[in-house]
């Protein structure tokens, strides 16, 4: 009885722990939602978040969970997840989230998540504890999920910019301002779909793995379902200021019409990927709309400095969160 009682307690404590990344996800992740909005003047910062956390929890009731699937069966083998492993996993990504979130760089909580999978992962079983279909496909939108975002954001802007060529430019302003909050809704919206179902994955996986879920389930519990979607909103609510500088201000300066172009670039690719079922970067989607917006104006309006290091950031999560992980997955398995 005492060691059931202890196995119960052990998984209570790494679903709030998983929780806690979600609600790290939408703090950290607030700016991929609202730095456009933010930046462009069209909301002030407190009224952009709680929009933008509104739209995250309303995600719940449009999106299926594919995501959450890929993320709980389809990145390493369920076989060898136990305590310990999702124990590494959320270590790696919170690990890597507070990095990130200290300087300022808008890297990816995903990335984060999936690289601590990986890193955990790998600690316990080697290289053949990895599912290299679902990981294969999450690296290669590392890089389709931006060009898609940058062509799409290009497109918008170069396709606004020939419907409104004679339109007095306080006029397109005016009526961009107001567009602006549809396409910031519809980001939030991919946002909320895409990223709290990586933690339902998460949270799926360790309830199979422990015996308080089936294998053979098409979805996990209901309470795991909405559990995520409210913290990542919560999250979301208290946003993450110093990474909406970055995104909304540093890379290009955005006006309401470029806002509008990015954030529905953005959506598009959000929302795709979310029907395909794969984990994208909302940070990586949202940062190649804004330079393909950027772009259209003049190869000099975007700060190619501050958009390399951002491109850094993508390269070195998976392994930085892969080794905190590790090193993660270590204590936990000699110390607890």
């Amino acid at each position: 009885m005492h060691s059931i009682q202890l196995a119960l307690w052990a998984v209570a404590t790494l679903v709030i722990v998983a929780l806690v990344f979600d609600f790290m996800n939408g703090f950290h992740d607030a700016a991929n939602s609202i730095a456009t909005v933010v930046s462009t003047g069209v909301l002030k910062p407190q009224q952009a978040v709680a929009f933008a956390a509104a739209f995250n929890v309303i995600a719940y009731f449009i999106f299926h969970l594919k995501v959450a699937a890929t993320v709980g069966k389809g990145t390493i083998d369920p076989q060898i997840v136990d305590h310990y492993v999702i124990f590494g996993a959320l270590v790696g990504a919170i690990g890597w989230n507070i990095v990130t979130w200290v300087y300022g760089i808008p890297s990816s909580s995903s990335h984060a998540l999936i690289g601590g999978l990986v890193g955990a992962a790998l600690a316990k079983s080697g290289w053949g504890s990895l599912n290299w279909d679902g990981l294969l496909k999450t690296v290669a939108f590392i890089f389709i999920s931006p060009l898609l975002g940058f062509v799409l954001g290009s497109f918008f802007m170069l396709l606004v910019s020939w419907m409104y060529f004679r339109t007095p430019p306080s006029k397109v302003d005016r009526r961009f301002r107001r567009l602006q909050l549809v396409s910031a809704g519809l980001y939030s919206l991919g946002h909320g779909g895409n990223d709290a179902q990586k933690t339902i994955g998460i949270i799926w996986m360790l309830l199979i793995a422990t015996g308080y879920a089936s294998s053979t389930a098409d979805a996990p519990p209901i309470w795991v379902i909405a559990l995520c979607y409210l913290s990542m909103g919560l999250g979301t609510l208290f946003g993450g200021w110093r990474i909406v500088r970055t995104m909304g201000q540093k890379i290009t300066k955005l006006k309401p019409v470029g806002g509008f172009c990015a954030e529905t670039g953005g959506a598009i690719t959000l929302f795709l990927a979310s029907m395909l079922g794969i984990p994208v970067s909302t940070t990586h989607t949202i940062t190649g709309a804004i330079v393909g917006v950027g772009a259209t104006q003049k190869f000099s309006a975007v700060r190619w400095g501050v958009a390399g290091n951002i491109v850094w950031a993508w390269v070195l999560t998976i392994p930085a969160s892969a080794a905190l992980a590790a090193a993660g997955w270590w204590i936990g398995h000699h110390i607890f």
